[in-house]
């Protein structure tokens, strides 16, 4: 299911977190006076009047140094018209009309790519006379808004996403797809390279430094794979912050597009912060997934072994232990394809449904033995019935006379029940509670 992408470009100070607060509903978004507080990339999902899209807020992503202030901006735009679908551009009414306002605007107008002006900070009707200065800048799509107060946001939302849709990628194609995704320089091209056989992707050691590509297709036993590699930036020269920015923007689109996703960490550095953000999103989007730790073959053996590896691996990534982890290396191609076996076979796992006889029959019993919680009022709490739904990643229905009582620890235990009972290595199942 892929979703259109949004996002959030502007100068720093002008609301662009306080707008991707009110489009999300929650206060994801650090917000403060000061310029540049924002120091991550923010992401989530909007639905508008049943219609879906993905949203980025690039508050975050402004050097230090005021010497690369206004390049890092334009580095942020040229990113978005290369891979959003649309770009909400913020602007401040009471700031005016700024000289890095006019180079965003110029670009967006050359794109042609959708996009719109929020004139942010119009929170009543004595602010509406200066958002006419604004129309200088030759865009016509000019919204006055007030992100705080979520002031005439609905008809804008309404003519952003006026052509938006919520389709399956290819629903005629049955093809497995594998993203291959992870920080910048772990090895993603490097290793769709050695799964092809030629050099799809040109590999140097410098972060972001892959072209854009396009899919590539590995004949397997027969079988057409399509490889989404995370392709990086066009130009060598690009400060720190565009580098990451463009790394989680693809990173994003590309987890919307695959099955499976391949998430790539260094074996000598470990599980970082970043990595951990990419597989919560695989997650999210309840995609399957597997942990290849490459370079493994620059891995003194005596210091980590693989099963200690794995084990710390698991540990920093907490619930998502049914995640695989596979040691590889993409340069001598040390268990590439055994990586390729394991994506197939987790795909598989997505699609798997147990009939509803097998999946009561074992998971009552247990339940019968380990059953929940009482409610606070003392009363017993029961599950019926379960069965499995989704066409798409597997959803479990558990039928309670108190399906609001069951606690979260139980919920995870049933859901480790499930996992030993019946597999779904590698997949994120959800568990849903109904009335019976």
């Amino acid at each position: 299911m892929k979703k259109p992408l949004v996002v959030i470009v502007g100068r720093p100070n002008v609301g662009k977190s306080t707008l991707f607060n009110r489009l999300i509903g929650k206060r994801d978004a650090i917000v403060d006076d000061r310029s540049g507080v924002t120091r991550d990339l923010n992401y989530g999902s909007v639905d508008w009047a049943g219609k879906e899209f993905q949203i980025i807020d690039t508050g975050g992503y402004v050097p230090h140094s005021k010497d690369l202030f206004e390049t890092a901006i334009r580095e942020q735009v040229e990113i978005a018209i290369v891979e959003a679908d649309a770009i909400l551009f913020v602007v401040d009414v009471r700031s005016g009309i700024n000289p890095v306002d006019i180079q965003i605007a110029e670009m967006l107008r050359v794109s042609n790519k959708k996009f719109m002006l929020l004139v942010n900070k119009v929170d009543s009707e004595k602010f509406e006379p200066s958002v006419a200065e604004f129309y200088k800048l030759g865009l016509r799509s000019v919204y006055s808004i007030s992100a705080l107060a979520g002031r005439k946001l609905g008809d804008m939302l309404d003519d952003l996403t006026a052509d938006f849709s919520i389709v399956d990628v290819s629903p005629d194609d049955e093809r497995l797809k594998i993203a291959i995704v992870g920080r910048p320089n772990v090895g993603k091209s490097s290793l769709t390279n050695s799964l092809l056989g030629y050099d799809r992707s040109i590999v140097t050691d410098i972060p972001g430094t892959t072209r854009d590509s396009l899919d590539s297709i590995l004949k397997y036993y027969g079988k057409e794979i399509v490889l989404i590699d995370t392709a990086g930036l066009r130009k060598k020269k690009r400060i720190d912050e565009s580098i990451e920015f463009f790394s989680m923007v693809r990173t994003l689109k590309t987890i919307g597009e695959c099955d499976v996703a391949v998430v790539m960490i260094d074996s000598k550095t470990g599980i970082e912060n970043q990595d951990q953000k990419i597989i919560d999103e695989a997650v999210r989007w309840r995609k399957g997934f597997v942990i290849a730790a490459n370079k493994w073959d620059l891995v003194t053996k005596d210091d980590s072994t693989a099963d200690q590896y794995e084990k710390e691996i698991k540990l920093k990534i907490g619930n998502i232990d049914y995640a695989p982890v596979v040691f590889i290396s993409a340069l001598t191609k040390q268990r590439i394809f055994k990586l390729v076996d394991l994506c197939l076979k987790i795909n598989d796992e997505r699609k798997k449904k147990i009939p509803k006889k097998q999946l009561n029959d074992i998971l009552l019993a247990e339940i019968q033995r380990v059953p929940p919680p009482a409610t606070g009022t003392g009363k017993e709490v029961k599950i019926n019935y379960i069965t499995q739904v989704g066409d798409h990643y597997p959803i479990f229905l558990f039928f309670s006379n108190y399906p609001k009582e069951i606690p979260e620890h139980y919920r995870r235990f049933l859901e480790k029940l499930i996992r030993k009972n019946f597999g779904f290595e590698g997949v994120p199942i959800t568990l849903s509670f109904k009335n019976k």
